[in-house]
């Protein structure tokens, strides 16, 4: 057979079977070089709507939930709830509102003792189903639990058929039930012993930091000055406290605490009340309160002494409608308008952002005034700051007016009062006819009246 003539089809065939055995090796090769797809992804939790974690988050237990939250623990749980069934025990709101010690609850809030409460936090989960009807029965042989945080929880069935969690009672037992987990409601808060040495160690240094040293300063009560001289560094605050440096004195007026501004390099504070009070002015609404602290009274003087001599205020300026609402007799008494704005004084200096801070963080803060010894208590409300409680409470209406960084003017829409003088107020309007003050003009305010 002649391979030329006859040998065409053997060719084709060779060649056909040489691209196949190619095309086989450049897909064996190509597809081994492909990452493969992991599949830990699909192993990984999937948290559904019936969750207990859901639940806990959609609960009455909002304080824990919150503090879950902000302890960052939602992808621990996720983990844990995507592995094994689990029994939180959540404290009643009341718990970690009121009956917590403020100073712990500050304590757990800082940034910096994350760890601490992450660990308190976990100390109330079990990693396994505990339902109200295993509970164990009798005290004698309790076993414990182990918690995500690996503290030991003895659960205890008592005599009168209380269901107790270490020192707290269980007192909504399954109070929430899910295929994944429940949820029991107990009375108090559960705090590890590692939590309690750290925050107690905590304080034992602040309270070591905070002692006052020998040779500290001493204020003499018959004068309410410094027995002897104190050399303060520029920009120090003052030594003397607030209080003692508004009470009466000698005629020797203490020196002014050094710092910038002044002609020699004091603070001066009578320049920055005059401005402060320009600004009011210029800023409107605020003429009343202008009014009374320049003409009426002698305030503005001794706010510029106060800042002269290193001190800062805030100042809660009522706006003009505000201020319309006093009647006469509210301000005719001897010494009332000077009291009505002694309330209005906070020796701090407060921006409207610093107290907003507070307030979120915090829920509800006191401050120290100036009219002893009588305190304003301030709250979020609207997404603003309320100040007092009730009918005399008033928000923060124009928030920073003038800042610069020794005084700080904040506008509320009301004139507030301490707590006890409400209801002689009340008795007041009632009893008699309410007079509004009218508006009389004493001249224009300017900078040669102070």
């Amino acid at each position: 057979m002649d391979f030329h003539i006859y040998g065409r089809p053997k060719l084709e065939m060779i060649g056909i079977l040489f691209l196949a055995a190619l095309f086989f090796l450049s897909t064996h090769v190509h597809g081994s070089a492909l990452p493969r797809k992991s599949s830990s992804s699909s192993s990984s939790p999937q948290i559904n709507s019936n969750s207990v974690l859901v639940a806990l988050l959609d609960s009455h237990y909002t304080e824990l939930a919150e503090l879950v939250e902000k302890a960052l623990l939602l992808p621990t749980l996720e983990d844990a709830v995507g592995k094994h069934n689990i029994t939180i025990f959540a404290p009643r709101n009341e718990a970690l509102e009121r009956d917590l010690d403020p100073e712990f609850k500050r304590f757990l809030l800082e940034p910096g003792n994350l760890r601490s409460l992450q660990t308190l936090l976990l100390s109330h989960i079990i990693p396994n189903r505990i339902g109200s009807g295993e509970w164990p029965e009798g005290l004698s042989g309790v076993p414990t639990h182990s918690t995500l945080s690996n503290d030991r929880l003895r659960l205890e069935s008592k005599g009168s058929g209380v269901k107790t969690v270490d020192l707290a009672a269980v007192v909504q037992p399954d109070a929430v039930l899910r295929p994944d987990g429940v949820i029991h409601g107990i009375e108090r808060l559960l705090i590890p012993r590692s939590v309690e040495e750290d925050f107690n160690r905590r304080r034992s240094l602040r309270s070591i930091s905070a002692v006052i040293p020998e040779g500290a300063p001493e204020v003499d009560p018959r004068t309410h000055r410094l027995k002897k001289p104190v050399s303060v560094p520029a920009g120090a605050p003052p030594v003397l406290p607030i209080y003692d440096a508004m009470a009466p004195g000698p005629s020797l007026a203490p020196a002014p605490a050094p710092g910038p501004g002044g002609p020699r390099g004091h603070f001066d504070g009578e320049s920055q009340v005059k401005d402060f009070i320009q600004t009011l002015l210029h800023y409107g609404g605020y003429n009343e309160l202008a009014d009374i602290l320049v003409n009426l009274t002698s305030l503005a003087t001794e706010m510029g002494r106060l800042v002269s001599e290193g001190y800062v205020l805030t100042v809660l300026a009522p706006n003009d409608e505000a201020m319309a609402k006093l009647t006469t007799d509210q301000l005719s008494e001897p010494g009332a308008p000077e009291q009505i704005m002694y309330y209005h004084l906070v020796p701090e200096y407060q921006t409207e952002e610093s107290m907003y801070n507070a307030v979120r963080r915090f829920g509800k803060v006191r401050y120290d005034t100036l009219r002893l010894p009588h305190k304003v208590d301030a709250q979020e409300a609207d997404g603003s700051v309320k100040f007092g409680e009730g009918d005399g409470s008033a928000y923060l209406f124009d928030p920073d007016i003038y800042t610069d960084g020794r005084i700080s003017v904040q506008g509320i829409d009301g004139v507030l009062f301490p707590p006890e003088e409400k209801e002689t107020k009340l008795e007041t309007t009632t009893s008699r006819v309410t007079k509004l003050v009218s508006k009389p003009r004493r001249g224009e305010i300017d900078g040669s009246s102070m």
